[in-house]
């Protein structure tokens, strides 16, 4: 499960990105500096596996992590492959949800592809690029389906239903993740690949005066996204890539305390995006790991067992459950079995985030 950071070339997505992976994109100030996507493993800031390891005390911890993918900048005419704009797009499909980042500051020494700062124009400008290219994997589709559904074959008259809501969004400048779809239709959708179908962030790139409260710019993002079911987060990149930069922890915190943020954006950018695929987090806890897992959300218990190995969901017999804030109060695995609080759970138990969990198998 990966994320794409997306924009304009310019906007700050490759100094973003270094700022949440230890994958050193380059940097610099000219469009189309990311031309291969970069991709960084990015450890998901977790406050609970630090507790974990404080009453473990085990021989290593392991953070759960979260694939992140800076993604060339797009210009207008992607869609017909001006630029970038296949490869653009290809990366963007092999992603699970978009990164979009917007510029809402003001710097004369810093270019903008079209000559000034308006982020409703740059976020309109990859809109329709992203729209149009769905419309054409949507028109495709729909001449196939169309063929089968006048056989009357039921599935085939579903989609094609489906596929003409999605045409009609798209050619009104709606992307497809505006369009309501019931569960009998989300298979259908999820085969039709849409990019606009992604879930999205929007990152208001700003400068150090808004780092905590915003600016105009960004109240004008915040509305124009107000029906997209989509997040919006405000970040000061520029002074993220200086804070990433210390290795002292007191210093960073000086530095987060004096443009008054309690922790780095980064941090709530990353766990936004782990939202944002729709990720949740297990742990594991022994002398020799403290470890968070990373599994879907909805996961079962053998699901969950099989992200450890195979073999622990192919030959699952149950799991020995404790809730994260039962071992916190308790104190120890041993602690919570004495006052009964362990669960022991089968097949079909789903699993919570923050579950400390132990696995029963055969294989």
């Amino acid at each position: 499960m990966k994320a794409g950071i997306v924009g304009l070339p310019n906007v700050g997505k490759s100094t973003l990105f270094n700022c949440l992976s230890n994958a050193k994109a380059q940097s610099a100030n000219f469009p189309f500096c990311t031309i291969e996507p970069n991709l960084g493993v990015v450890n998901v800031p977790d406050t609970r596996i630090g507790k974990l390891e404080s009453l473990v005390n085990p021989e290593r911890v392991m953070p759960a992590t979260v694939e992140i993918v800076d993604i060339a900048g797009l210009v207008k005419g992607a869609s017909k492959g001006e630029g970038l704009g296949n490869q653009f797009l290809g990366n963007i499909r092999e992603c699970n949800a978009i990164i979009h980042v917007l510029r809402c500051f003001e710097n004369d020494n810093i270019v903008h592809v079209d000559g000034s700062v308006n982020p409703i124009r740059d976020k309109e400008t990859i809109d329709i690029e992203l729209q149009l290219k769905d419309l054409e994997t949507v028109d495709k589709r729909l001449e196939k389906v169309k063929r089968a559904s006048k056989t009357g074959d039921k599935d085939a008259q579903k989609e094609e239903a489906l596929l003409v809501r999605f045409k009609t969004a798209l050619e009104s400048g709606i992307s497809a993740r505006a369009v309501e779809v019931n569960e009998d239709e989300e298979e259908f959708m999820q085969s039709f690949q849409l990019l606009t179908a992604k879930p999205i962030l929007y990152v208001c790139n700003v400068d150090e005066s808004a780092a905590k409260e915003g600016n105009a710019y960004v109240e004008k993002v915040k509305e124009a996204v107000k029906d997209e079911n989509a997040e919006v987060i405000v970040l000061a990149v520029a002074i993220e890539a200086d804070i990433a930069e210390l290795e002292d922890y007191e210093e960073r915190r000086m530095f987060l305390e004096d443009i008054g943020l309690d922790e780095p954006g980064a941090s709530k950018l990353i766990r936004a995006a782990y939202k944002l695929l729709d990720l949740q987090t297990y742990f594991t806890a022994g002398e020799k790991e403290v470890r968070a897992w990373t599994i879907p959300v909805g996961s079962t218990a053998p699901q969950a067992a099989g992200v450890i190995h195979t073999d622990f969901e192919k030959g699952f017999i149950r799991a020995e459950v404790i809730g994260y804030e039962d071992y916190v109060n308790y104190g120890s695995e041993a602690k919570v079995k004495e006052a009964g609080k362990m669960r022991v759970e089968g097949k079909e138990y789903i699993v919570k985030d923050g579950d400390v969990m132990h696995f029963r198998f055969n294989v």
